[in-house]
């Protein structure tokens, strides 16, 4: 009967024999940084005369990102740059971002980690991650010419209306340090001052769509990225993303010029509807002078004077989102202008700033703010949501970033036309305003969201500055302000009646 318990006793003695020579006596490998100089070890493990090195520890030299752990399935991801590397226990296969590799040896399990044999998993590294990783076996030495790139990847997204590229990045990289272009051989560049490119990485990149190369070339201050387009570019925009950090380039392309293409074209621009906006209302009143000037009255008064100079002299349906001192959600505004199939959204606005010497008109485009004053401003003139009720009051909360640049995506059809009628606008209030005109500029204005057509918004003064608010409180500088509105609209509409006719 005790039989059994003897061959257990027995069976585990042979097992720890077999261990004692399967795993000899840890080892260790030199680590040097050739780039900084700095030295390290690897724990490693002599398993079957090979040395083998500890998985976990190779992600404590490679990365600052702490290793995926699979207990149950006896497997770890390491996190290297941009890269994951899979590896499973008792497998020669690792996998390195989808594509598989073969390791000369399997992988062994040991005391909650993972050991691989290291000539080879370095050897893999090298060819599919790291060209500056070298293992010399004879020194038992691990080389790392690796440099903290700043710009990582490219991938490409295609759209019905255009092409989105982003450029993955390890840090935000200041706006006046980021420029871009496209040259007259069908060349797009960017270039980022500071900026430190994988280039074996941006090689990789699967070109699509428009995209059919990419290039990057590392410069003593600066790296480029080229891509070679296929057709021709209408216009581009350039943001930075902070959650993932990446700068997202999105590109336009033209329609084609096929007589459906034509006839839709020429339907779009018969400007038979106009929707005009006058911001906030009821509950919200806006801005508020020292002298007590509401805005809420005021852009209401001017948006009248706007839509009564249209009907007069048009015959241009003109709807409006609100006639009346009433609130009216931001999402409802763009809903009735599509609603009823408006062809232009003029949102009108009057501005407010802590700093009451500040004056001046302005058009602003649905585009992420790229300076502080601009952030500030549709930050104000977002505020309204905080009024509003239900599932409403969330549709925008997280409406920053990466889902920002993806609602202009969207709308970039009509980003020409924007950028047109916005500066027909200003061009026309110049001369009818004694004010500076502060010109064309870009924020993430809720109100423009999801409008189907092209849209701006004016901010026409500064009621927080004394000057400017008593002359908003004249009823001859606000039909001054719809005048300038008016002709700018006007000017936009010839200009494409006089396209199509081209056509």
């Amino acid at each position: 009967m005790q039989k059994p318990v003897y061959r257990i006793f027995y069976l585990s003695i042979i097992y720890l024999a077999l261990s004692a020579n399967i795993f000899a006596v840890d080892t260790s490998i030199g680590v040097l940084n050739i780039v900084d100089k700095n030295e390290d070890e690897l724990s490693t493990i002599n398993y079957k005369g090979e040395p083998y090195i500890s998985v976990k520890d190779i992600s404590r030299i490679l990365s600052d990102r702490k290793p995926f752990e699979n207990a149950a399935r006896q497997k770890i991801v390491l996190y290297l740059s941009d890269n994951r590397v899979k590896i499973s226990n008792l497998s020669s296969f690792i996998i390195v971002n989808g594509k598989i590799f073969q390791l000369t040896k399997h992988a062994v399990g040991k005391e909650e980690d993972i050991y691989v044999p290291a000539k080879s998993f370095f050897s893999i590294l090298k060819n599919s991650i790291y060209p500056g990783v070298d293992y010399d076996p004879g020194k038992k030495l691990l080389s790392l010419n690796l440099i903290n790139f700043n710009i990582n990847s490219v991938s490409i997204e295609q759209k019905s209306n255009g092409t989105i590229l982003r450029v993955k990045t390890s840090q935000q990289f200041s706006d006046g340090d980021i420029s871009s272009f496209i040259n007259s051989n069908g060349w797009f560049y960017l270039t980022v001052k500071d900026g430190l490119v994988d280039t074996s990485m941006i090689k990789k990149t699967d070109t699509k769509g428009v995209i059919t190369k990419v290039i990057s070339n590392q410069f003593d201050e600066s790296a480029q990225l080229a891509f070679r387009i296929r057709t021709k570019i209408i216009g581009h925009e350039v943001y930075q993303s902070s959650d993932p950090n990446a700068i997202v380039i999105t590109l336009r392309t033209p329609f084609k010029k096929l007589s459906s293409h034509i006839k839709e074209l020429k339907n779009r621009w018969k400007l038979d509807t106009i929707v005009l906006d006058a911001g906030h209302g009821g509950k919200d009143g806006g801005a508020v002078g020292k002298r007590g000037a509401k805005e809420k009255n005021i852009v209401l008064d001017i948006t009248k004077r706007v839509g009564s100079l249209i009907e007069k002299n048009s015959h241009i349906q003109v709807v409006y989102t609100r006639e009346e001192d009433i609130f009216v959600p931001l999402w409802k505004r763009t809903q009735i202008a599509n609603e009823t199939n408006g062809k232009l959204f003029v949102s009108i606005h009057v501005n407010s700033n802590p700093n009451r010497n500040v004056r001046g008109f302005e058009t602003y485009l649905l585009r992420p703010g790229k300076t502080d004053d601009a952030i500030e401003v549709a930050s104000r003139e977002n505020s309204a949501i905080r009024m509003e009720e239900g599932k409403s009051r969330n549709k925008y909360n997280s409406m920053t970033g990466e889902k920002l640049i993806m609602a202009t995506m969207a709308q970039s059809m009509f980003m020409k036309e924007s950028e047109d009628l916005a500066a027909y606008i200003q061009d026309e209030l110049d001369p009818l305003l004694d004010s500076p005109n502060r010109g064309l500029k870009q924020a993430g204005f809720y109100v423009l969201i999801g409008a189907s057509m092209p849209n701006v918004l004016v901010e026409a003064g500064y009621i927080s500055n004394p000057n400017e608010e008593r002359k908003l409180k004249s009823s001859s500088y606000r039909q001054k302000i719809a005048k300038g509105i008016y002709a700018g609209i006007m000017s936009f509409r010839k200009s494409k009646e006089q396209i199509m006719s081209d056509n």
